[in-house]
């Protein structure tokens, strides 16, 4: 394991490809991150790698720049796989920027898009692909895709997908890979039950730490105000009114997302809002906007908050706060980003201790909470704001008139009828 402390002086020691070299000069990049000087030799001699290093610190090109250099020297397909839509599709246009003066090139394969189009730019033979990993099983399914011939296998924000529904899906991929496939994993937090399962994909892997996975970066300023649930759309409105810059406001649901959002407009705020809810036009559109600063609200739930590359956010609002401690590390990492400055408020509401201890808990003490234990307890936001979140009854066919006919008169018929609708 190794806890990197140095930091090469320039990429003139590594051997790119000429053309690798020529797009870093495009880019006026010429100085490794901590992160990018530790991993990338490393990758580049075939290791696999386990890496955790804060967010902003530069761990996409991290992998990117050793993968590309090895397709151009060796040949080799590569899949990387990420969590969410918009992290896939921001990874794939890294790719074609960093790859533009060769024959390389990358697509993005997530859903919400069109599967014959998809079919096409797979048919195309990439080099890499940037997927998630729903898409990427329906594509595995069909048939349009095998996964035999992929040497390198890239786990961006890894901690994510083994840990929230996504390692079943993963697990598939995998199998359908070589075994002689490099895995590379990447991610600003590693809990221990997340390091536990790494294990089952990687060989002899170089475990690499930069910084602390456990704190924020230094560059962004952490405050938390205690707020009753009621008071704080006041207290957003207030700062938002008072402050300038863009910032993004992390909620727990879609609901609460859409109601927010359009409160802040009515109150003349240029907001707009992202979650799963929306389709991927709509989402792409509402970053594309964010990033050209045409809105500068953004209410989002946390699929926005892993990977979200845009440099000009200067605060996060934590409007609730998240189910899993490392998520809260994740949100206001979309602020202070590559050295600059941010700010992040978290709104407490009596409800949210629970959470907020778990927080507490992780940054002082490096120990993680699992998530879980925050759905057992009451300790979120009022149920209004967890609606969708509700467990629901199951409604058995020998039960029906017991549970739902009752004395009320009502044929049980159409009470069965009303809660398989609204189940669905």
């Amino acid at each position: 394991m190794i806890n990197a402390q140095k930091q090469a002086i320039d990429f003139t020691g590594i051997d790119f490809p000429s053309e690798i070299t020529a797009s870093l000069r495009e880019m006026n990049v010429n100085t490794p991150t901590k992160i990018q000087a530790e991993a990338i030799p490393s990758i580049l001699a075939g290791q696999d790698i386990l890496a955790s290093s804060q967010t902003g610190s530069g761990k996409t090109l991290a992998y990117l720049l050793p993968i590309i250099s090895l397709t151009l020297k060796s040949g080799g397909r590569t899949l990387i796989l990420t969590p969410t839509r918009e992290l896939a599709m921001q990874v794939s246009d890294i790719v074609n920027k960093m790859a533009k003066k060769t024959k390389v090139f990358g697509v993005s394969i997530v859903g919400g898009q069109s599967f014959f189009k998809q079919n096409v730019r797979l048919k195309s033979n990439p080099a890499i692909i940037v997927g998630t990993p729903g898409r990427m099983i329906d594509h595995l399914n069909r048939g349009t895709i095998k996964l035999g011939d992929f040497r390198y296998l890239v786990l961006d924000e890894m901690d994510s997908m083994l840990d929230m529904g996504m390692k079943k899906q993963v697990d598939q991929l995998f199998q359908k890979m070589s075994k002689q496939t490099q895995v590379l994993m990447f991610s600003a937090t590693v809990p221990g039950h997340i390091l536990e399962i790494s294990r089952q994909y990687l060989k002899n892997p170089k475990r690499i730490i930069i910084g602390s996975a456990t704190k924020p970066a230094p560059e962004v300023e952490q405050k938390f105000l205690k707020i009753a649930q009621g008071s704080k759309y006041t207290e957003l409105n207030n700062q938002l009114t008072a402050k300038e810059g863009t910032a993004i406001v992390f909620v727990t649901t879609k609901r609460s997302a859409d109601r927010l959002t359009d409160k802040l407009i009515r109150n003349g705020h240029k907001a707009d809002v992202i979650h799963g809810g929306l389709n991927q036009n709509k989402r792409s559109n509402v970053l594309a906007g964010f990033r050209a600063e045409k809105t500068r609200i953004l209410v989002a739930t946390d699929i926005a908050a892993r990977g979200l590359d845009v440099t000009h956010i200067k605060y996060v609002f934590n409007y609730d706060l998240p189910m899993a401690a490392e998520d809260y590390l994740h949100r206001i990492g979309r602020t202070g980003r590559a050295g600059a400055k941010g700010e992040a408020i978290s709104f407490v509401s009596p409800e949210e201790n629970g959470r907020l201890r778990a927080i507490e808990k992780l940054i002082d003490k490096g120990e993680s909470s699992p998530r879980e234990s925050f759905k057992k307890k009451k300790n979120g936001p009022p149920r209004q704001d967890f609606g969708a979140q509700k467990k629901k009854r199951d409604v058995k066919k020998g039960d029906v008139k017991k549970k739902w006919h009752g004395d009320s008169g009502k044929r049980k018929n159409d009470f069965a009828r009303k809660k398989r609708t609204a189940h669905r």
